[in-house]
């Protein structure tokens, strides 16, 4: 998964109006109860079922390091999925999102202006057109690549463009990502 893949997740994330479980055995009852089963739970997380069984009653407690972090992955992927539809539904209708990056930003623009690429800070509200396509394109499994160009779009059209007052024929390269985070 990729910088801005989880910054949208994060930003989510944000909206949940309970903590996920802490301990193994309650992450584990969750899983269960959300995948129906113990076996469904073992095949995801590539471990035995009775070993699932065993935490599911609290016999087995503390699990290593990679395990524990694939349990806690795949609470927080299920958690609360009716607050997560609601947050992004906002975002995609009224709110939009707001966008904070560090990045190289290049450009194409008319001949005599500089088009070297350089590193910028740039936080910007994002109208929810842009975050409704963002969201759309992640829950279809786009790559990377393809939710950086949705981003690169909307930082043209907002940002560098002002919503096409000025620099009518700049292009924006987004690249070299340093960090980037998303609120909503």
């Amino acid at each position: 998964m990729g910088k801005l893949a989880e910054g949208l997740d994060k930003a989510v994330e944000g909206a949940f109006t309970r903590p996920i479980p802490k301990s193994a055995g309650a992450r584990m009852r969750y899983l269960v109860r959300h995948l129906k089963g113990t076996r469904p739970v073992a095949d995801l997380l590539g471990i035995s079922q009775r070993t699932v069984e065993r935490y599911v009653k609290d016999q087995l407690k503390r699990p290593r390091q990679p395990l524990a972090t694939r349990m806690e992955r795949e609470v927080r992927k299920r958690w609360q999925p009716q607050i997560r539809a609601k947050a992004k539904q906002h975002a995609a209708t009224t709110g939009g999102l707001v966008l904070d990056a560090r990045a190289r930003f290049g450009f194409t623009a008319a001949p005599g202006t500089t088009d070297d690429a350089r590193l910028r800070h740039i936080t910007q509200a994002l109208p929810p057109r842009y975050a409704a396509r963002l969201f759309d394109a992640q829950e279809q499994g786009a790559a990377e690549q393809q939710l950086i160009d949705i981003a690169a779009e909307g930082l043209q059209e907002i940002y560098f463009k002002d919503r096409g007052r000025r620099a009518q024929g700049l292009l924006v390269e987004f690249t070299d990502i340093d960090y980037i985070e998303v609120d909503l």
